[in-house]
């Protein structure tokens, strides 16, 4: 049995955002998941071990993204880039969410080859996750001629995801929402594009179209690009309990009056982040951990309620999947940061709330060590030994 320890932990970020700081100063590792959580008590018997020591520094679980337009392996057809996912890791990013292959060259757009895709992607982002990341890949787009059986038969195969509707010809809640009841039936989330088209083939999504389609998730609440109207957003956040998704390839001013205004009603829970790349856009591998320095620096979110919308809130959407949180029982999926050299702030919460970007030291996915340096954060200020 392989056993991790970290020791000496300044700060551990739970990633559950109705606790999200949690007592102790040690993290115990066994296999591939968290067994112990606790204080230096838990250092007397841990035998043959690796020991990390964090040198004072936070420790949070590696980040979800729950919007990536993956395609085949780590290789970005749209921007034309290999190596995104692992980019993306040197950001955080250990789990991300597909929210439709719909970039893969001659993507077919008939049933039968809608759902092969779909299986496709699955199965092999399933059987290899590159860099080490864990895609959950081959979200169904949804095309007209689908029926009951079809999500019965992806079901069986291990499909368990609908990427935002408005991707494919089913684009309105006429033909979209008995689509998602059988979705619902057999077991699937199921995610929404909403507002202003974002690339050419997209479609307009209004308030009164998610309301009546009944998605899991309003994909880019803010835009994706172009947003809803703040009246809009209003309605959503009033008459549904979807869970709400700020992107980074959206609108800033409309992502800051969801943070804002589901602060105000106590809705933070719903509220989770993706990046929606690669798209128009392009590829922004720090994109997650500029959402949370954006809502803990702009927005007046406490840094560590602002961790929990990458890890712990989606982990309760994709609730078969058991990461999210530092939990015993949970995957050892775990970062190690610390504010920045030259950052004003003394740790990583301090540095988001600054609005800076934390130096990233080491990325653990499945309780062993994946990356010692981040490649694309700035470089910590105190960093593990």
């Amino acid at each position: 049995m392989a056993t991790l320890v970290i020791k000496n932990i300044g700060t551990i970020v739970s990633g559950d955002i109705n606790k999200p700081i949690l007592e102790g100063s040690v993290i115990v590792v066994e296999d591939n998941l968290i067994s112990a959580i606790g204080g230096e008590e838990l250092l007397a018997n841990i035998g043959d071990a690796t020991v990390v020591d964090a040198n004072g520094t936070t420790v949070t679980p590696g980040l979800w993204d729950t919007h990536v337009h993956v395609t085949s392996g780590d290789y970005g057809t749209r921007q034309k880039t290999v190596g995104y996912i692992e980019s993306a890791k040197n950001g955080g990013v250990t789990t991300m969410i597909s929210a439709g292959e719909c970039h893969t060259p001659g993507r077919p757009k008939d049933p039968s080859g809608t759902k092969a895709l779909a299986i496709v992607g699955h199965k092999s982002f399933n059987n290899a996750h590159p860099g080490g990341v864990k895609v959950e890949g081959g979200a169904l787009i949804m095309e007209k001629g689908l029926v009951e059986k079809d999500f019965e038969d992806l079901s069986k195969e291990g499909v368990w995801i609908v990427g935002e509707i408005g991707l494919g010809s089913v684009n309105n809640p006429e033909l979209a929402a008995p689509m998602v009841e059988w979705a619902h039936k057999y077991g699937f989330k199921v995610q929404m594009h909403t507002g202003g088209t974002s690339i050419p083939g997209s479609s307009t999504v209004t308030a009164d179209d998610v309301i009546k389609t009944k998605p899991d998730v309003v994909s880019h609440i803010n835009g994706g690009p172009t947003a809803i109207p703040q009246h809009e957003v209003d309605r959503i956040m009033d008459e549904t309990a979807f869970a709400m998704e700020i992107v980074q390839c959206g609108n800033p001013k409309i992502a800051d009056y969801v943070l804002r205004r589901a602060t105000e009603k106590g809705q933070l829970g719903r509220v989770v982040f993706g990046n929606d790349a690669p798209s128009g856009t392009g590829i922004i591998p720090l994109g997650i951990l500029r959402n949370i320095s954006f809502a803990a620096s702009m927005s007046g979110i406490a840094p560590e309620v602002a961790v929990a919308m990458a890890t712990g809130n989606p982990a309760k959407i994709y609730d078969r999947l058991n990461r999210g949180t530092i939990a015993v029982g949970k995957e050892a999926d775990l970062l190690i940061m610390d504010a920045p050299m030259g950052s004003v702030a003394k740790d990583a919460l301090g540095a988001f709330a600054a609005g800076d970007i934390p130096g990233l030291s080491y990325v653990i996915i499945d309780g062993k060590i994946n990356v010692k340096k981040s490649s694309n954060t700035p470089p910590a200020n105190r960093k593990p030994c």
